[in-house]
């Protein structure tokens, strides 16, 4: 089950659904529509999770809700 924060929004320059991961550094993916964008993303969180774990790096625990001032 995929636990992190999903921002996802209408980019106009690339015509698609965007769906970044902030907690997860480079992680984001697109789509025609907004739930293409999400299944896009939670397979793009998977295949981070592994490649950090095959390299060896921390993985970040899921902090929920993220709130910027």
């Amino acid at each position: 089950m995929i636990r992190y924060e999903i921002i996802v929004y209408w980019s106009k320059e690339d015509q698609a659904f965007i769906a970044e991961v902030p907690e997860l550094p480079g992680c984001a993916a697109d789509g025609a529509t907004y739930q293409g964008a999400v299944a896009n993303v939670e397979i793009v969180i998977r295949e981070w999770i592994e490649t950090a774990k095959e390299l060896g790096r921390p993985i970040p625990e899921p902090k929920g809700r993220l709130v910027f001032a």
